[in-house]
C-alpha cells in the first residue's frame, strides 16, 4: 500500500521528525528511508535506538499512526495509475489482496476512499506475527485468496517488500518510489503503474 497504491512515505517521514522534536531525539532522512517497507514494530525498535527517545516500540508506533492517520484522513495521496489499475482488475474479476505492514487503523481511511470491494482480502501488519521481509504476509494473503503464492503477482516499491513476496514464491512487479530496489530473478521493473491494466499484468508472468 505505502509507496505503491498511495504515496504516504512523506507523511511517515514528517511524522517521524515531529516525534523526534517532541521527545528530544535526533533523526535524519537516511534513517527514515531505512524503514521503508518494514514491519512497524521493527521500525519502532529502530526509531527507539537511532532517534534516542525513551519510549517503548509499541508506543512509538501508536504515536506515528496518530500523526499519519490524521494526514490520510485529510488527503489520500494516490500513486499514478493505481486507481485505474484497481478498477480494471475489479472489472475482470481478478482476485486482489492488499498486503501492507501498516496497521488496520491506518489502512481503514485508505480503503474508505476506494470503491467497495476494491480488495477481496486485506492483510495488515498487525494481522501477522512476522512481517516483511518474511514471507508470512504474502503467504497469508494467497491462502485467503485460495491461491498458490507462486501463481500470484506482487506489486512492491522496496527491497524489504520484494524480498517478502519473493520468499513466498510470488513474481514481483517493482515500481520504485523513494528507495532504490535491487534487481532479482523474480523481479520485473516498471517506472509507473500508469498505463498498466489486467492484461498487462498477466503478460508479465509469461
Amino acid at each position: 500500500m505505502d509507496g505503491t497504491l498511495v504515496d504516504t512515505e512523506p507523511y511517515w517521514i514528517e511524522t517521524e521528525f515531529a516525534l523526534a522534536e517532541k521527545h528530544g531525539g535526533t533523526w535524519s532522512t537516511e534513517h527514515a528511508l531505512n524503514l521503508v517497507g518494514h514491519d512497524l514494530l521493527d521500525s519502532g525498535r529502530y526509531i527507539r535506538e537511532h532517534m534516542g527517545i525513551d519510549l517503548e516500540p509499541s508506543e512509538i508506533v501508536e504515536q506515528l499512526l496518530d500523526g499519519v492517520v490524521a494526514r490520510v484522513e485529510d488527503e489520500v495521496p494516490w500513486r499514478p495509475g493505481a486507481l485505474e489499475l484497481l478498477e480494471d482488475l475489479a472489472a475482470t474479476g481478478m482476485p486482489r489482496a492488499l498486503v501492507t505492514m501498516s496497521y488496520k487503523r491506518f489502512v481503514a481511511p485508505v480503503l474508505a476512499a476506494l470503491p467497495e470491494g476494491a480488495f477481496d482480502v486485506v492483510v495488515t501488519g498487525d494481522a501477522v506475527t512476522r512481517g516483511k521481509p518474511h514471507p508470512d504476509p504474502y503467504l497469508k494473503a494467497a491462502a485467503e485468496l485460495r491461491l498458490d503464492a507462486a501463481h500470484c503477482l506482487a506489486i512492491e516499491d522496496s527491497n524489504t517488500g520484494a524480498k517478502s513476496a519473493e520468499s513466498a514464491g510470488c513474481l514481483v512487479l517493482v515500481v520504485p518510489n523513494h528507495v532504490p530496489v535491487l534487481a532479482g530473478e523474480r523481479r520485473v521493473f516498471r517506472d509507473s503503474l500508469a498505463g498498466l491494466d489486467a492484461r498487462a499484468l498477466v503478460a508479465l508472468g509469461g
